[in-house]
């Protein structure tokens, strides 16, 4: 692991934000290397400015983004999710280039449930300006309860979607077989909370309900571990990276086993399976883990 990249410090925006971020060798601040992409009265501090508060109300959501775009890397936060009655509600935590007719994106999507529904995370993949690769996880937990911390690992060989380091989802680099994999554009990384109550919870059945308002979701150990752009010509090629290591180029054994049985438990969508969208089976489903 190169320590330059796993140094951590921590920085404040006054009045509103406070975490934890790791990025190349200096330390940062939320002034430097954030900004609030909407609606800052509706993001709040919290415990002396170690974690956040993200609200949604009748008024408006939030959101917060890095200012910097990275290219390959680690990203992960701990979100704990909005409690009770979060039908219609979106909390979201993704990296994204920034485009649009060639968009790279990969997605956590938390859906929100009615009382005592489990609580269902959305991932997406957007390789070359194609998306429509949805798979939905029943969570075993309840994510409202506590923290919970939700990782994306994407480097060379494949991007790994980790729930307390379980892998929920894996989508491996097969451009050999002329599949699309995000490797050219940096991607910023972005967390929102808002309502999409047409589609979010049982396809848009059930509606917020507003008398519960606001709902509430929070926020604490931001890290990133990757290559800033700009930055070092060099960082996103080099295969000195921590996270190109021979350790994280495929699951290993404990990770395969549990990857296997949340897909084989806890797998409750699969665009790779569903035949009135994709009457022919997408190639990258066929790529296996």
């Amino acid at each position: 692991m190169d320590m330059g990249l796993r140094n951590g410090f921590l920085f404040v925006f006054p009045c509103v934000l406070a975490l934890s971020l790791t990025v190349s060798g200096r330390p940062a601040t939320f002034l430097e290397d954030f900004r609030i992409t909407w609606s800052e009265s509706h993001i709040r501090k919290l415990d002396g400015g170690r974690a956040i508060q993200l609200v949604l109300d009748q008024n408006s959501g939030c959101g917060f983004a890095s200012k910097k775009q990275y290219l390959f890397g680690r990203f992960s936060m701990k979100i704990k999710l909005i409690p009770g009655d979060s039908a219609g509600t979106v909390t979201a935590f993704y990296i994204n280039s920034d485009t649009d007719r060639v968009r790279d994106e990969l997605d956590f999507e938390f859906l929100g449930n009615r009382t005592g529904q489990p609580y269902t995370v959305q991932t997406n993949i957007y390789a070359h300006g194609k998306g429509d690769r949805e798979q939905r996880v029943n969570l075993w937990f309840d994510p409202a309860a506590d923290f919970h911390t939700y990782t994306i690992m994407w480097n060379h060989h494949h991007i790994v979607f980790y729930v307390d380091e379980v892998p929920i989802r894996v989508y491996k680099n097969n451009e050999a077989r002329n599949i699309p994999y995000p490797k050219l554009q940096p991607m910023g990384v972005y967390s929102t909370l808002w309502e999409a109550d047409d589609w979010a919870t049982r396809g848009g059945l059930e509606k917020i309900d507003w008398t519960k308002a606001p709902f509430l979701a929070y926020y604490k150990d931001f890290d990133i571990d990757g290559c800033p752009v700009p930055g070092p010509a060099n960082c996103a090629t080099s295969t000195g990276n921590w996270w190109e290591g021979t350790a994280y180029q495929a699951l290993n054994a404990m990770e395969a086993r549990r990857y296997r049985w949340v897909r084989m438990n806890h797998l409750i969508y699969d665009y790779c399976t569903d035949k009135s969208r994709f009457p022919v089976t997408p190639p990258e489903c066929m790529a296996g883990i």
